[in-house]
């Protein structure tokens, strides 16, 4: 064990040290620091700071920005809130019983995607928001008709699979060797391009990460897992939200899984956004403990460069997949919502605990306006490559 340890640790070591010094960004394709393109009318400005309210729920999980509406979305966990952009409440849908994760504008048809978890029920969705619908506090995700769920049969494979074939399948708990890679279910999302094309090359698809369970005596879950699903036929396979009798609709197969070799992380990438600027793909992940591993809490996939077949290591028998290139890590935050503006700036989001005067105690979520600040020669790797524009 220790052997095989060492040698990822190895190989991990020399991926992000060839990554380049500083990443090169491309033109953007969203209106810029202008706020409109030419023939369509200005976009609202963005504040530098956004409020997304307090709620006796769960800490934030992510955020998605539709600003030709001007609004946020913001995930509670078990509830999801909309608000515009100067923090005033638009409505909410409640009701949720079970996880509530990342979240992403689908530009297309312009609802909001996000991931649900029900891991009791072996039950993992894409729940899709129809933001146009919510108007009011209080809307019930199963009866109201603002929530439709499709299901990912690939997520329920990989995360009932039997791995030590002992029979029986040992539930959500990290400290087992089941759970295919480690999956402990799905939270980041986000639409961007294929992995090795530009924004405007072809059409956008939906990115789903794995959730990851940290369990550093395991070798085959030292990948974040992302799955590829053309969501253009979706609306056969969505159906309203049944918490009592999930329901079994969705794709048969996916379009693409993809593997990125990071080194062991807790639960996963829990947010996963495309950046049309520098043309790479975000991951925030809460660190990992292996020993001889980075551990670092932020991940920049090479949007540029395509996926290579080639061995998912650590696996218990031998196994290819499509890998992407990680080309480089580092400390910062964005596990709570992670927004890429398109011109170089960013929504970050963060989840404080408060107790007000009723003596409840309540999530508060706010997102605060960073840029790209690239990464300078030489840096050291905990640098990050982002600064908050608020007094910067």
């Amino acid at each position: 064990m220790k052997r095989q340890l060492a040698v990822l640790a190895a190989l991990s070591g020399l991926l992000l040290a060839s990554a380049p010094a500083v990443a090169a960004p491309v033109a953007p394709v969203t209106p810029g620091a202008s706020g409109h393109a030419p023939g369509r009318p200005p976009l609202p400005a963005l504040p530098d700071t956004l409020h997304g309210g307090a709620w006796p729920t769960s800490h934030l999980q992510g955020v998605a920005l539709d600003r030709g509406k001007g609004y946020m979305y913001w995930s509670f966990t078990q509830m999801l809130v909309k608000t515009d952009l100067r923090g005033k409440v638009i409505g909410t849908v409640e009701g949720l019983t079970g996880h509530l994760g990342d979240l992403d504008l689908n530009p297309r048809d312009g609802r909001v995607y996000g991931s649900l978890e029900y891991k009791a029920e072996e039950a993992f969705y894409i729940a899709v928001f129809d933001g146009d619908r919510i108007d009011r506090v209080g809307m019930n995700a199963e009866r109201d008709g603002v929530m439709t769920t499709v299901y990912l049969p690939e997520v329920v494979e990989d995360f009932t699979a039997d791995m030590d074939g002992d029979g029986h399948f040992d539930g959500d708990t990290p400290d087992t060797a089941d759970h295919r890679y480690g999956c402990s279910g799905i939270d980041g999302v986000a639409f961007g391009p294929a992995f090795g094309k530009r924004a405007g090359q072809g059409k956008d698809t939906l990115k789903v990460a794995y959730g990851i369970y940290s369990n550093t005596e395991r070798t085959d879950n030292d990948h974040q897992v992302i799955l590829e699903y053309d969501v253009t036929g979706w609306r056969r396979y969505e159906r309203p939200l049944s918490q009592t009798a999930p329901h079994h609709s969705g794709p048969s197969r996916v379009d693409g899984k993809f593997f990125a070799y990071t080194g062991n992380t807790r639960y996963g990438v829990q947010n996963l956004e495309y950046d049309p600027y520098t043309g790479d793909w975000f991951l925030a992940v809460y660190e990992g403990a292996k020993p001889g591993f980075p551990n670092y809490s932020f991940f920049v996939i090479d949007g540029s460069a395509r996926p290579v077949t080639g061995e998912i290591v650590g696996q218990p028998e031998r196994e290819r997949g499509k890998l992407l290139k990680v080309s480089d890590g580092f400390d910062f935050h964005g596990q709570y919502g992670f927004e890429a503006l398109g011109d170089g700036t960013y929504y970050v989001a963060d989840s404080v605990r408060v107790v007000g005067p009723d003596g409840v105690a309540r999530q508060e979520g706010f997102a605060e306006k960073y840029r790209w600040t690239g990464r300078p020669a030489g840096a050291e790797r905990t640098t990050p490559p982002f600064s908050p524009v608020a007094g910067g």
